[in-house]
Formats: C-alpha cells, sequence, structure tokens
C-alpha cells in the first residue's frame, strides 16, 4: 500500500465553564482578561487541543493527552510526532463555538500563536449556539478543528 501524499483529519474538544473564579481561561494560547476558565486537566485550551487532535488524526498517530499540559507545548509536540513520521501540516482551520467570550477581538492573536506552533496557517472562527444545548445556556466551549497534512 503506498502512503498518499495528502491526508485530512478532524478535531474535537469541548470544555465546561469551571466553577473556580480563580481559574484563567486560555483559547488558541490566549489568555481571555475577565472570564472565568475552563475545566480540565490541562489549561483547557479547546482550540489547541482541537488542533493537535486533527493533526493526529490525519497522520493516524493516535491520541496524546498530557495531564497539567499547557497545550501550545502540546501542539507544538505534536507537530513533532508528525515530522519524525513524515508529515507537515498545510493548514488548520477552527471553528470555536461559544456564547461567551467572544472570539472576534483575540481572533489575530489566536492565529498567530497557533500558527506559530504548527508552522502553517491556522484559521480561528468564532460561532454562536443560538442558545441552543449546553453550549448555548453559556456551559462551556466547544471547538471543532479540520486539519491538512
Amino acid at each position: 500500500m503506498t502512503t498518499p501524499e495528502f491526508r485530512v483529519g478532524q478535531g474535537f474538544d469541548v470544555h465546561r465553564f469551571s466553577t473556580d473564579p480563580a481559574r484563567v481561561m486560555v483559547l488558541g494560547g490566549c489568555q481571555f482578561d475577565g472570564v472565568i476558565g475552563l475545566e480540565g486537566h490541562s489549561d483547557a485550551d479547546a482550540v489547541a487541543h482541537a488542533c493537535a487532535d486533527a493533526l493526529l488524526g490525519a497522520a493516524g498517530l493516535g491520541d496524546e493527552r498530557w495531564r497539567g499540559a499547557d497545550s501550545l507545548a502540546l501542539l507544538r509536540h505534536v507537530t513533532a510526532m508528525l515530522a519524525e513520521d513524515g508529515w507537515r501540516a498545510s493548514n488548520i482551520d477552527c471553528a470555536v463555538v461559544c456564547e461567551a467570550p467572544k472570539i472576534a477581538p483575540y481572533r489575530d492573536e489566536m492565529q498567530r500563536n497557533l500558527t506559530a506552533a504548527v508552522g502553517a496557517p491556522v484559521t480561528v472562527k468564532g460561532n454562536r449556539a443560538a442558545q441552543l444545548g449546553a453550549i448555548g445556556r453559556s456551559e462551556g466551549v466547544v471547538c471543532f478543528a479540520t486539519a491538512l497534512i
């Protein structure tokens, strides 16, 4: 069997908002001031996690979990894993779904952080759930990512 020249992976991550008012919100490597963070074993950066998940899926490398990790460091590690396996990211597109916080004021910084970690263009879009379901009730944040390697 020959290896295809291009592969696509889909990533997904979801985290609920923390009940700890001291928890810092981190998305796409950006800290969101004045917003309670997300629950998780790491920094709960759903955007970076979804990007890593998409890359791992595209390369067929399984799942990567790091307790207490800085998610951009995890994303850099996943990118290095791909390189060791002969792959490199072409691009990643992310859709962040939440009622709050607003993504637009942080979009450019998030894209710069993620692009630097991956070494390829990463785009981020903010979406709302129109008050439907848990995300629409502002219980958390979900991110979908698609990667081409």
